[in-house]
């Protein structure tokens, strides 16, 4: 069997607690979450998970039944790849011990369509946002300046058009 990432959409109560029972039934059923992101929508009572997991079809129909199966949650949809914007962001911090260095970094981020945020003497952070092929490509090229740390938010996404993840009001 195929094991592919695949991104899961639920909407849920946005109040305490609901984010640690949609993690603990992940441990419970030895699931496990490849990334999660977690905000409010445009219902102030409502939250947005955007759930990336790894696994087989099969897999994949029992994480969506068993998040349905939970009380705080309202709507689980599985968002198709192709149909899809999906971003990620990064904060990639990198050593920096020469102008040279800095400026090559710069240039790279300048490719990648990124933005320089902080400035030492001994380092440069970079945010990147995009799919997250493009985040790994641009870590893998500052790895030989030396990646001193890095910070994702985990996946968002959003299906193209007027197809949405809502509740019917």
């Amino acid at each position: 069997m195929d094991k592919k990432n695949t991104i899961i959409a639920a909407i849920v109560e946005h109040k305490p607690g609901v984010l640690y029972n949609v993690a603990n039934m992940f441990r419970r059923r030895n699931f496990n979450i490849e990334s999660i992101s977690v905000g409010p929508t445009e219902q102030s009572d409502l939250a947005r998970m955007t759930i990336t997991v790894k696994g087989d079809e099969k897999l994949i129909e029992q994480m969506i039944k068993q998040l349905n199966k939970l009380i705080d949650v309202i709507k689980v949809s599985r968002l198709e790849p192709t149909s899809i914007v999906s971003r990620e962001m990064a904060l990639v911090k990198i050593t920096t011990p020469g102008a040279k260095t800095r400026s090559d970094i710069i240039n790279y981020a300048d490719i990648f369509r990124a933005r320089v945020v902080d400035v030492s003497s001994e380092s440069l952070m970079v945010e990147i946002t995009g799919d997250s092929n493009k985040i790994d490509a641009f870590i893998d090229l500052m790895k030989p300046f030396g990646v001193k740390e890095v910070a994702r938010t985990g996946i968002t996404a959003l299906s193209r058009g007027v197809k949405s993840v809502r509740i019917e009001e």
